[in-house]
């Protein structure tokens, strides 16, 4: 009988459709718990904000356009829409249930701060509430997208 430690470790992410994704968000997943545990919150954030936009991402290609009209997606590519598009799609749809409401203000503009830094513009302040909320919904999606875990 093999041992605990020579099984293979949990796959968080197997609900991911795109298999080329999974290694990609089970590395950051690492990633943000590290930062947090750092006390790098801004990183914690960012991390984990992707984390969800590229399994949100993952869910609404893996659905359809066609299917996600019903649910007011707007035409176009859905790795174009704005974050907050993608949520609120995903919603609609049923993919998730309304664990995003509680993002701070921070994820929910992650990218724009990106955006502003690489400009020399403001950097927001993240709090390690703001990181911990952050990680809390993402742990939400998750259980939402994969429901038989």
């Amino acid at each position: 009988m093999p041992s605990a430690s020579s099984e293979p470790a949990p796959r968080r992410f197997d609900f991911v459709h795109n298999p080329e994704l999974r290694p990609v968000v089970e590395g950051a997943y690492a990633d943000s718990k590290r930062s947090l545990e750092q006390k790098d919150f801004d990183t914690a954030l960012r991390t984990s904000c992707g984390i969800l936009e590229a399994i949100v991402t993952d869910a609404l290609e893996h659905r359809g356009l066609a299917a996600l009209a019903a649910a007011g997606a707007p035409p176009g590519n859905i790795s174009e829409w704005p974050f907050e598009t993608r949520l609120s799609v995903a919603e609609k749809a049923g993919l998730i249930r309304g664990g995003c409401a509680r993002l701070p203000a921070a994820a929910r503009t992650y990218r724009d701060q990106d955006r502003d830094q690489h400009k020399g513009g403001f950097h927001m302040q993240v709090s390690e509430r703001d990181a911990r909320l952050a990680g809390q919904v993402l742990h939400v999606v998750m259980r939402d997208l994969n429901p038989g875990r």
